[in-house]
């Protein structure tokens, strides 16, 4: 069953760019092959590890978020899931879990960046990496945009976890132990916005630092449009408030994850300088097509 629905889930589109130096490759755990893309932004303390929806890959979000690293004033790093774009691999839940591993691990073994300045930040299908990686080792904070709790909860109201179900939300909230901000809109078409109240409320349950974001009469694809400044307000929002409160002991106190064998063990690092004052204006997100800006050179339609 497990084989099937990731058929059924994982749907990657024609890439939309070309190999290109301008990549950062990365090697998996499961020996696939990821391009991934870091915006640096000078003078920010954070750095946000996204992971994106499906039916995207980097050339479709590469634009957008070279935007808003600067209303932000934060870095932004970008990875591909094996089997898409120009990855090596198929789509499963497995392999997905193992490239978020691969550049988490770049950021805090080879960019030396700790792990208290990584913040991962998930957008649909994009949460189940994020708040797996949130699950197994200490990072800043963790934003999920529009979450799941499971595949199988999407048309169904499961109390428990059954044989076969992918991309269990709903089961690894309970082992984050950092901030959350959690956003979702009222009118979510595809993944339900109980889904997210649902995560909220096992998060405070937990004890954690959680924050909800409800947009009402918001979709699942166009959340930032519908939200308009106010989205970029919460995130600002979010962010500072990492910056003004010191990691929790249990925080602190989780166990890291190992360092890959094809990177370098971490060292020591310090801090980043402060960060630099984000903009007022809200970027619109990149229609799916529009080449980004310094992206690698689109990949011709056939």
């Amino acid at each position: 069953m497990g084989a099937g629905l990731n058929k059924v889930v994982f749907q990657p589109p024609q890439s939309s760019y070309e190999k290109s130096t301008r990549l950062i490759e990365l090697k998996t755990e499961n020996e696939e092959k990821i391009p991934a893309y870091f915006i640096r932004k000078r003078g920010a303390t954070f750095t946000l590890l996204f992971s994106h929806g499906n039916a995207e890959d980097l050339g479709l979000i590469l634009g957008y978020f070279v935007e808003i690293s600067d209303v932000l004033g934060v870095n932004f790093f970008l990875y591909e899931y094996s089997g898409y774009g120009q990855s090596t691999g198929i789509c499963k839940e497995e392999n997905v879990y193992a490239d978020i591993k691969a550049a988490y691990q770049y950021l805090r073994d080879r960019l030396q960046i700790p792990w208290q300045q990584i913040i991962p930040y998930g957008r649909s299908l994009g949460t189940a990496p994020s708040t797996y990686l949130a699950s197994i080792t200490p990072v800043r904070g963790l934003i999920l945009q529009s979450p799941m709790l499971s595949i199988y909860r999407v048309p169904f109201h499961f109390r428990y976890t059954l044989p076969g179900d992918i991309l269990c939300n709903i089961d690894r909230i309970p082992n984050v132990r950092c901030p959350v901000l959690i956003m979702h809109g009222t009118r979510d078409e595809l993944v339900p916005c109980w889904h997210g109240h649902k995560l909220y409320e096992i998060a405070k349950s937990k004890g954690l630092d959680a924050d909800a974001y409800i947009v009402q009469n918001a979709d699942h694809n166009n959340l930032e449009i519908q939200a308009g400044e106010a989205f970029y307000e919460q995130l600002k929002q979010f962010i500072a408030k990492l910056e003004q409160k010191e990691p929790t002991a249990e925080l602190q106190a989780q166990p890291q994850l190992t360092p890959s064998a094809h990177q370098p063990a971490p060292s020591a690092q310090s801090g980043a300088s402060g960060a630099r004052a984000p903009k007022k204006e809200s970027p619109k997100p990149a229609p799916a097509g529009d080449q980004p800006v310094d992206a690698p050179t689109a990949a011709a339609s056939s």
